[in-house]
């Protein structure tokens, strides 16, 4: 990849992270001055944004419910709750966002199934939405 593309691909993944996590999580993720996490957060933004900038046969939709189903599975909620949060701005629906739980409990173990669906009720009650 010659440096034109490498520069499109980059600012293609940081245009696909601030579409799907909006612009206040980028800036408070990108604020540290370390030369070093910025170099981290291009690497971060380059390997996983760039995979959703990618194009391709998945939609952002597809990607969503992807990502969100693995990060549960892996138990990091941290990560599980950005996505939970920036779920609607991908078109996933909490009607899909509900059954996919069901889809972690039974594969991945009912820990990481009810893991993900406190973080799920959390969300929802900030957003002052019911279950």
């Amino acid at each position: 990849m010659d440096d034109t593309e490498e520069t499109y691909a980059l600012r293609a993944a940081r245009d696909m992270r601030r579409k799907i996590l909006g612009d206040a999580y980028v800036d408070a993720a990108t604020a540290d001055p370390a030369p070093v996490a910025a170099e981290f957060q291009d690497y971060l933004t380059t390997t996983a944004w760039g995979v959703w900038a990618r194009g391709g046969s998945l939609g952002l939709r597809d990607r969503s419910l992807l990502v969100l189903a693995m990060t549960a599975a892996l138990g990091r909620m941290e990560e599980f709750r950005v996505h939970v949060d920036s779920a609607p701005r991908t078109g996933v629906t909490d009607a899909e966002l509900d059954e996919l739980l069901f889809q972690v409990a039974a594969y991945c173990g009912v820990p990481a199934g009810s893991a993900a669906r406190r973080v799920v009720r959390a969300a929802r009650a900030e957003r002052g939405e019911g279950e």
